[in-house]
Formats: C-alpha cells, sequence, structure tokens
C-alpha cells in the first residue's frame, strides 16, 4: 500500500470517529441536526455529512460545534480553558434526578482489572475523571467500548502492557493508585504515575503501601514514580487499616480478592463506594462478608474469568450538591432517586437548622441493593446550628459534603463554624466566596466562620484546583444578582456530568465561554 493510500484511509477513519462522537453527543443533548446546524450557522445537509465522515472539520469548525454543544469534541489543545457564565439570581423548579457516582465508577474500572471475562457496567457517569481511568486501561491493552449512551464494556487482555500505561492521562486522577491491589497479584514488577486530581494539600499513600504490604508488595518511590515488586503471599494475621479511607480500603479488598486466603479488613470504610466494589466482585464469585461494616471478611479467587454486567449506584454527593442548590437559591425542587443510606446525617442536620422537605418512601436501585428515596425540597429561612459542623467516616458527614454545608451556611442567620480536619487546604477555599459577599472568617486551614444570610453579589473568580470548592462557587454565583464569571471548571467537569446543561434544564442561566 503507497503511503498516500494510506494517510487517505487514515483521514477517512478519523473523519468517521469524529463524526460518530458529535453525533452521539448531539443526540445526548437532545439537539436535532437542524438545530446543532442552526448554533453553529450552517445548513442541516452539513451536519449530516459531518456526522458521516464526509466532510473534512476544520480546528475553528470543531471549536465551535464543541461550544455549541457544551462539551469537547476532541482535546485541541492543553491551554484553552472553559469557562460558566452564570446570570442570577436564580429560581429553580421542576426536577433532577441524581446520576450514578463517580467515585463508585473509577472504583469499578480499577476492580475490573481483576476480570479476564467481559465486564459490562451500566450506568456509567461520561466525566472527565472516567474518561482519564479508561484513557489508562486502553493504553495497558485493554478494551474499553461503549455500547450506547451509558453503558461501558471493558475486556482486559491475559497480560497488561504496563511498559505502555498513559502517563499523562494516569497522572490527573488519584484513582490510579487503585491499581496497585488489582495488579500485585499480575505483575510481579510494575510503574504507575504519581497521582494527581483536586490539589487539597498532602494526601499521604502510606495506608495503601502499609495495608498492601501484607500481599507482598514493596513500592519504591523514583522520581514521579511509584515502582512495585511484588511477591505473593498471604496475609498472616487480619489487616488493620490505619486509616478508615474509602480507596485504601477498596485497593485491599481488590487484593484480596485474587488472594485465595481468606482475608480480614479491620477499620474498613463502609461508604458507598466501597460497596459498589463488593457488590461487583461478590458477583465475580468473591466472596464477602460484613459489607456495609468496618470489619470485612474475604474469600478470594486464584482466577476471575466470569462475564458480568454490574448497574452502578446513585450518588450521595450529587444529591447533596443539588440539595444545596435548592438552598442557596432559595428555591422549591424535587430530587429523585437519592441514596438515602448515605445522606441520613446530612437531612438530619439540615432539619435541625430549619430545611422543610418531603421524603418519599423507599424503593432500591437497578443494582437491588442501594435504597432510594425521592426528596421534595421546600424554601426554608434557615438557622445557624449551634454546633460546628464537621466531617466524619461513614455513616457520619460525608467528607465530599462538607463544602456545601460551608455555602448553606452562607444562607443561615447566624455564625457557623464549618470544620474541615481531614484535609490541611480545602477549608481555605471557603475565603474564595469573599468577592460573592460572604462574610467568611478564616480561623486557620481547617476551621473557618461563615456568618449569614450574605447579601449575594456577582463576580469573576478562577475556579479552585479542586472539585466540590469548584462546584460551590458555581452554585453561590447563581444566587448573586448579576453576571458572574467562574473560569477553567476542569475539575467540575472531572466529577460531574453535563452539569450546567442540567440545573439550566431547571431554572438556571449558565452559558458555557471557551479562551
Amino acid at each position: 500500500m503507497s503511503y498516500m493510500i494510506y494517510l487517505a484511509l487514515l483521514m477517512t477513519n478519523y473523519k468517521l470517529k469524529i463524526g460518530k462522537i458529535i453525533s452521539e453527543t448531539r443526540e445526548r443533548k437532545g439537539l436535532t441536526q437542524s438545530q446543532l446546524a442552526s448554533k453553529i450557522s450552517s445548513s442541516q445537509s452539513a451536519v449530516n455529512q459531518i456526522e458521516r465522515g464526509q466532510r473534512n472539520i476544520s480546528v475553528e469548525l470543531l471549536d465551535k460545534i464543541s461550544t455549541a454543544l457544551g462539551q469537547d469534541i476532541l482535546q485541541i489543545n492543553d491551554t484553552g480553558k472553559i469557562n460558566f457564565r452564570v446570570n442570577g439570581p436564580t429560581k429553580l423548579s421542576g426536577e433532577l434526578t441524581v446520576n450514578t457516582s463517580k467515585n463508585a465508577a473509577v472504583g469499578l474500572l480499577c476492580a475490573s482489572l481483576l476480570n479476564k471475562g467481559k465486564t459490562t457496567l451500566r450506568n456509567v457517569a461520561r466525566i472527565e475523571e472516567v474518561y482519564r481511568i479508561i484513557e489508562v486501561l486502553q493504553s495497558l491493552g485493554s478494551s474499553c467500548r461503549w455500547m450506547n449512551e451509558n453503558d461501558l464494556e471493558i475486556i482486559h487482555p491475559r497480560d497488561l502492557k504496563l511498559n505502555e500505561i498513559d502517563v499523562k492521562a494516569a497522572a490527573r486522577t488519584r484513582s490510579i493508585l487503585m491499581f496497585l491491589g488489582p495488579l500485585l497479584h499480575q505483575c510481579a514488577d510494575f510503574n504507575i504515575p504519581f497521582s494527581g486530581g483536586c490539589a487539597l494539600g498532602v494526601r499521604t499513600v502510606e495506608p495503601h503501601l502499609k495495608a498492601l504490604k501484607s500481599f507482598g508488595l514493596d513500592v519504591q518511590i523514583s522520581g514521579d514514580t511509584y515502582h512495585a515488586t511484588t511477591k505473593k503471599t498471604a496475609p498472616a494475621r487480619a489487616i488493620v487499616l490505619t486509616e478508615r479511607g474509602d480507596t485504601t480500603t477498596e485497593n485491599v479488598i481488590m487484593a484480596a480478592a485474587l488472594s485465595d486466603a481468606e482475608v480480614i479488613i479491620r477499620n474498613a470504610s463502609p461508604n458507598y463506594m466501597v460497596q459498589d466494589v463488593c457488590f461487583y466482585l461478590q458477583k465475580l464469585g468473591v466472596k464477602i462478608e460484613g459489607v456495609g461494616a468496618t470489619t470485612l471478611k474475604i474469600r478470594g479467587l486464584s482466577q476471575i474469568c466470569k462475564n458480568v454486567e454490574y448497574f452502578i449506584s446513585e450518588d450521595p454527593i450529587e444529591a447533596m450538591t443539588f440539595v444545596a442548590a435548592s438552598i442557596v437559591t432559595k428555591s422549591e425542587l424535587k430530587i429523585n432517586r437519592i441514596p438515602i443510606e448515605f445522606m441520613e446525617q446530612e437531612l438530619a442536620v439540615l432539619e435541625s437548622m430549619g430545611l422543610i422537605y418531603d421524603i418519599s418512601d423507599e424503593y432500591t436501585s437497578k443494582n437491588d441493593r442501594t435504597r432510594l428515596v425521592d426528596l421534595h425540597i421546600y424554601q426554608s429561612q434557615l438557622i445557624a446550628p449551634k454546633d460546628k459542623i464537621h466531617a466524619l467516616p461513614f455513616p457520619g458527614i460525608n467528607m465530599d459534603n462538607l463544602p456545601f454545608f460551608g455555602l448553606i451556611a452562607t444562607t443561615a442567620k447566624g455564625r457557623t463554624l464549618i470544620h474541615d480536619w481531614s484535609y490541611e487546604n480545602r477549608a481555605i477555599y471557603f475565603t474564595d466566596l469573599a468577592p460573592l459577599g460572604v462574610n467568611v472568617e478564616l480561623v486557620d486551614p481547617h476551621r473557618v466562620y461563615i456568618s449569614g444570610p450574605t447579601s449575594w453579589r456577582a463576580a469573576d473568580v478562577i475556579a479552585p484546583p479542586a472539585l466540590r470548592p469548584s462546584v460551590v462557587l458555581l452554585l453561590a454565583m447563581m444566587a448573586a444578582d448579576g453576571t458572574s464569571m467562574l473560569r477553567d471548571v476542569y475539575n467540575i467537569n472531572r466529577g460531574y456530568e453535563e452539569f450546567a446543561d442540567r440545573l439550566n434544564a431547571v431554572g438556571a442561566h449558565i452559558e458555557t465561554v471557551r479562551d
């Protein structure tokens, strides 16, 4: 085959792939070809040709289509930023449905490495964090195929190509740490890059390494890489975690799943994403006792090769996000499919502050395990709590939900103390609310006082390098009078699927703007 023929075939394949992505994204947004054509000042026939791979696409046109669809079709360069322009004040109304969990999805993607059969994950959130893990898996030789809008089929090769790992994608997610547990039984010597994610201060990996050492894993830090070597052994005694961390617990569970000895884990996290990983592994044949408790007894398998499907459970952090959106905008809103087991403490605190709401009878998620309810929130006058608000391991207030309590405190009459003891720097991000009119006093890197109610004003703010604090700013802007700009919102897209579109559907006015 001549070089010119090869190049022509390559370009044709490229245009077909781009066209398919555009078509799928347009349909997911509920747009017709004519509507998309109108948004990009083109014709329906031109859009049809683009989606069929029959038309050349310039960088400018691709950027215009991305803007119209509110989603990157391709990463054109590394310097372009996505921003949100917010017109407020907002009054929300209608219903929102909670999507499946981001944290559960990334844990399950890592856990799928244990299975040499076909894993089909149902209702996977199409977010940046998930895309990064998929990119890493594909670089190792795995097949990851979207079967339709949100179902993902995963088939791993018998031998993973660990020397070809996508370093750039791996470095943008902390979830890469959860490759250690599945890989230690499959590879005697391998490297993974340092993990990324939110900038919340130093987040030690020592609890992971100490616990996994019981399985013969040794990790040396070399430059920007974790160099792992392993000698397969079974834990001699119960593994006691030095902190009740979610990802640490998941890592040890996954290591135990390929150990044919009985493994006992104490001080395990019973949080929602850990339970999802356990439910998935049980479908693979791993025996796990104590799911939802802090002591787990696991009897793994020497090898796993089974075709399974698993429905991911709903996201309690997204549920809390919508609750906060309703409160800060003083709106009446119905929020469906809330995993109530992981929201009970949050609702109890909000009720003590004066929140008025109705709750439906319980029903079951598609995984047949998670308990769901629908929540109807009414406009309420909140008062500051008498005691501080702080997070605790499940069943306490979730660590990821604490920033939303800081936002809610801006609407409450009185002075609220927020104590974020678990991260060195996250409480400092509350000071980013000051330009929007919030009275916030930073006591130290862990504690802030927030006095309310707030007289909101519009502002232009750069989103912090952390997911939940960025979302807090966006929701605050919805309450402010005027036009605000939140710049560089990658972190929001990392954790929420079509977030602006979904808020706009119930009354928000958020516009995607590109630098």
